[in-house]
């Protein structure tokens, strides 16, 4: 056995924190780590610590001790994320609806009023919510682009909305553009904003000064916006 896969049995499989009794950690030896880190996992809820091969077990338990406050701070802005589930309210185009499950209708998802109705079985109601906000955002994310496209010429070769955790969009050297769907969640002035810093990528390849000069005469919501993804942004991400 190896001195790494010792030091994995070694340490404790789970932490105590002030925001719950236990939290499960996952202790991963890496040859290319050239120091300790660690992240929380939003999906499983766990503690994900790297540790260089070189490590010993208290160094690694020292170093999450001392970045306590961290994952705490972390694990409450979690509680935060939006949850696609019965009695929770989940904003669409910045607007909040509150999702109510309508077991005897057919359709799957639509907004009806105020409500986000999702009808069978309340096992796939999160994956139904997950689908009609993809399907909308789809939808809704064309049409705005083509709108900005057509006013400033900047026309991509093709737009794709895809489900990613780590980035709002993003623009290819060959004129295709992405964006996450999870921006249908966002105010107005947000998508606007994305929308017009990947369009202005068509014309420059960087973040110069002539690419935010592009951006600027795009769209006055730069400072909002970018106010708004640092504070509230993550917490979409990770939405389910």
């Amino acid at each position: 056995m190896s001195t790494g896969q010792k030091n994995l049995r070694q340490l404790p499989p789970t932490i105590s924190t002030s925001t719950q009794e236990a939290l499960q950690v996952v202790w991963k030896h890496s040859t290319r780590a050239k120091r300790l880190s660690l992240r929380v996992a939003p999906h499983e809820h766990k503690l994900i610590v790297t540790l260089p091969l070189t490590c010993t077990d208290q160094q690694a338990l020292t170093f999450v001790q001392t970045h306590q406050g961290w994952i705490e701070e972390r694990l409450k802005k979690l509680e935060k994320t939006p949850s696609f589930s019965v009695g929770n309210t989940i904003f669409i185009t910045g607007k909040p609806y509150l999702i109510v499950h309508a077991p005897e209708q057919k359709g799957g998802a639509w907004l009806e009023n105020d409500c986000l109705m999702v009808s069978g079985d309340p096992a796939f109601i999160n994956r139904r919510v997950a689908d009609f906000l993809r399907n909308h955002a789809t939808s809704i994310l064309r049409k705005e682009v083509e709108a900005v496209a057509l006013s400033t010429g900047l026309r991509p070769t093709r737009i794709d909305i895809r489900d990613t955790s780590s980035r709002w969009g993003s623009c290819s050297a060959s004129g295709r553009i992405m964006f996450s769907w999870r921006i249908i969640m966002a105010p107005d002035l947000v998508r606007h904003y994305l929308i017009a810093h990947e369009l202005s990528h068509l014309r420059h390849m960087n973040h110069g000064p002539l690419f935010w000069q592009q951006v600027a005469r795009i769209t006055p919501y730069k400072k909002q916006a970018e106010r708004w993804l640092r504070q509230t942004g993550p917490l979409l991400l990770h939405a389910r």
